[in-house]
């Protein structure tokens, strides 16, 4: 039977984050648009990532304080974590957002959406289900999904990703995690704090693209807890004996140890999601990172964009895959697809957060570039330790830094603590901005506030005041006036 011909404006593949993002706006501006998703609507981040990890961290946290208050309650007795209702928070939290992802309500914005797998033909037409598809534009926005390592025998034992570890039937007894980075790391303390034993390995040195002052505090904290951490670790090979799995590891100092796990979460990162795209039949150029394309996002196929997890820029220092990079990106796509507004992807912007306890939270130049790209730059900085709300809370742990230029300009901060991925909103607004320190330095904030850990690494800038003879001179000569 001869399959549909559909003529839209945009043909989206792929229902995740940025591709509804693009879907959603272009509908609301008139555009026809058709949208195509073999798998769940909303994808990773709704169903397997942002969405579902926060609300295990959060369930985490609220156990965790449980266990603080006993110094302030007579006869408090520690309770038994109710698993059962944990995954139901996750399950809730999930579903009460769906409906904003949902195929309903994007059919109710005038979206053409195609449950199917997208497969191009050529450069101009992609055939979904019964359809074939010649749009104006092509918008790829596939994502990613978990990348799994070549380790001798793990193809052979029970492992979990990121898309398996949400809904476990029973509690792990001990969870093993090879795997450092975000996922690595929040999935540790989210499990440790609801009466798991964590053990995370990694192959290198554990956050060490971060200065040591940083993450010796998130370190302390994930230690605190009670988590295992073997940075510099290979993990040699893995087998299993019933339900137990046996992970075989070489340290740096090649000492071998055997870790025995109940569960073991493989979280070594992602891989574009371009298999049975039907790329060769296209210009479109590829390799196992995913598509390239230039800074407009635009592959070398000219209809055909790219965006979010799936694409790499080319000639970018970095390739970041976020959720919030994907909604970026759909933003530049819907200026250059339909407004033919030149756009140029940058990251000089673009905060990334740790969602660990503490927060670690990053925008930016880090000091080091800072220096490099900035001659003088120089660094401020101030303590949650010196900051009355987090004293007050009890959650004096944490630095604030920002770098900023000769004259002012912030380019870059970084912070450790309590709520650092809210703060670090201001920081991103002030390079965004180009607005200069001595406009946060005289921002009036409410007392006691965290956001006052911000002013004060600000008013850090004018601590030698005093030691210019300028400004000496002048305040001499004017108190010689009364």
């Amino acid at each position: 039977m001869a399959k549909q011909l559909l003529k839209p404006d945009l043909c989206i593949i792929g229902g995740g984050s940025g591709g509804l993002s693009v879907a959603s706006a272009a509908a609301q501006m008139g555009v026809d648009v058709v949208l195509v998703e073999k798998a769940k609507m909303g994808g990773d981040c709704l169903n397997y990532g942002c969405v579902p990890s926060k609300a295990l961290l959060s369930a985490a946290k609220s156990v965790h304080e449980h266990g603080k208050a006993a110094k302030y309650l007579q006869n408090h007795q520690a309770a038994q974590v109710n698993y059962p209702a944990v995954k139901q928070h996750v399950a809730d939290v999930i579903a009460t957002i769906a409906p904003h992802d949902s195929v309903e309500r994007f059919e109710g914005l005038g979206v053409k959406v195609i449950e199917a797998c997208g497969q191009f033909l050529d450069d101009d037409t992609l055939e979904a289900g019964d359809y074939s598809i010649k749009a104006r534009r092509f918008i790829v926005a596939t994502g990613s999904s978990a990348f799994i390592p070549p380790i001798k025998g793990l193809n052979q034992v029970s492992y979990h990703t990121n898309e398996t570890i949400f809904t476990l039937d029973e509690q792990p007894e001990h969870l093993v995690i090879i795997g450092a980075g975000a996922i690595g790391l929040e999935m540790a303390q989210a499990h440790s704090r609801i009466g798991c034993q964590v053990t995370v390995i990694d192959a290198f040195k554990i956050l060490a693209n971060l200065d040591d002052a940083f993450t010796q505090v998130v370190l302390a904290g994930l230690k605190a807890d009670g988590i295992k951490l073997y940075g510099q670790t290979q993990v040699v090979e893995v087998s299993q004996t019933g339900k137990a799995i046996n992970i075989h590891l070489q340290h740096a100092d090649e000492r071998k140890q055997v870790l025995t796990a109940s569960h073991l979460l493989v979280a070594t990162g992602r891989n574009a999601n371009i298999d049975g795209l039907g790329l060769a039949n296209t210009s479109v150029k590829s390799d196992a990172k995913g598509i390239m394309a230039d800074h407009s996002l635009r592959t070398a196929a000219k209809r055909i964009y790219a965006i979010g997890d799936v694409v790499q820029i080319t000639g970018a220092a970095f390739n970041p895959q976020l959720t919030h990079i994907a909604n970026y990106h759909a933003g530049l796509v819907i200026r250059s697809c339909l407004l033919r507004l030149p756009t140029k992807v940058s990251y000089d912007t673009l905060p990334w957060v740790l969602y660990t306890d503490p927060e670690l939270a990053h925008v930016g130049l880090d000091a080091e570039g800072a220096q490099q790209k900035y001659a003088g730059a120089k660094t401020l900085s101030a303590s949650f330790a010196g900051n009355d709300r987090a004293i007050a809370m009890g959650k004096p742990q944490g630095l604030a830094q920002f770098y900023i230029t000769k004259k002012g300009h912030v380019v870059g901060a970084t912070i450790v603590g309590e709520n650092a991925g809210e703060l670090i909103s201001i920081l991103a607004l002030m390079i965004a901005q180009k607005i200069k320190i001595s406009k946060l330095a005289t921002l009036i904030v409410a007392y006691p506030t965290l956001a006052e850990i911000v002013k004060r690494a600000a008013q850090d800038h004018y601590k030698d005041m005093a030691k210019n003879k300028i400004l000496r001179f002048i305040l001499g000569l004017l108190r010689k006036f009364g």
